[in-house]
């Protein structure tokens, strides 16, 4: 799909991209928040914690455009948005959700599923609230984790299935909802049907 062919975010409302680790998320994502002139806002979650974190972080740096504005948000989104100075229109891009619900998870001592989900949800919550209030366009990117192995060990469980319901909660709440596979992206919730939240059957 050409960058001519993606429709722009509007101000107001949620663009959820969502995919697989390297599946091209990020660089759609990026590509959808350049169709503004307005400003953009780069909300990053990852913690630079190792040398090959350090390395994604240097390249997904060097891939923006030297006029976006990068804001470090491992943990706190809404405080960080509240604090930002953008006219309305302006777009932010949070790159990546799971990055930041994994951050959440690393407290200690480690939440249970239930008080991750609702910290998670009560956070953006605000997030969502602020984008409509000072009609910014959201850009948010999430990783689909579930489709490989169940984990072997609770945390990993704990974390792939709040990460699922929470791609579920924002697909539900988002103006359009992209998922990106090898490169290639389909708007699915244009070519879907969309499931009424809630839990989901089996044990895996």
């Amino acid at each position: 799909m050409t960058k001519q062919a993606l429709p722009p975010p509007q101000p107001g409302t949620l663009t959820l991209v969502l995919g697989g680790a390297r599946s091209g998320k990020s660089r759609l994502a990026e590509q959808l928040a350049a169709l503004s002139d307005a400003p953009v806002v780069y909300l990053a979650t990852a913690e630079a914690g190792d040398a090959e974190m350090q390395a994604r972080i240097a390249a997904h740096r060097a891939r923006r455009p030297p006029t976006w504005r990068t804001v470090e948000a491992p943990r706190e989104l809404a405080a960080a948005l509240a604090r930002l100075n953008v006219p309305p229109g302006s777009v932010v891009l949070l790159d990546c959700i799971t990055l930041w619900l994994s951050n959440l998870l690393m407290e200690e001592p480690p939440p249970d599923e239930p008080t991750l989900l609702a910290t998670a949800i009560r956070e953006l919550e605000a997030v969502l609230a602020l984008v409509q209030a000072r009609s910014w366009a959201l850009v948010a990117v999430s990783n689909e984790v579930g489709g490989g192995l169940v984990p072997v060990y609770p945390l990993g469980r704990l974390y792939r299935d709040v990460a699922g319901r929470l791609n579920q909660w924002l697909a539900a709440r988002a103006a359009r909802v992209w998922l990106v596979v090898a490169g290639y992206a389909l708007e699915v919730s244009a070519l879907g049907v969309r499931i009424p939240e809630g839990e989901d059957d089996g044990v895996a």
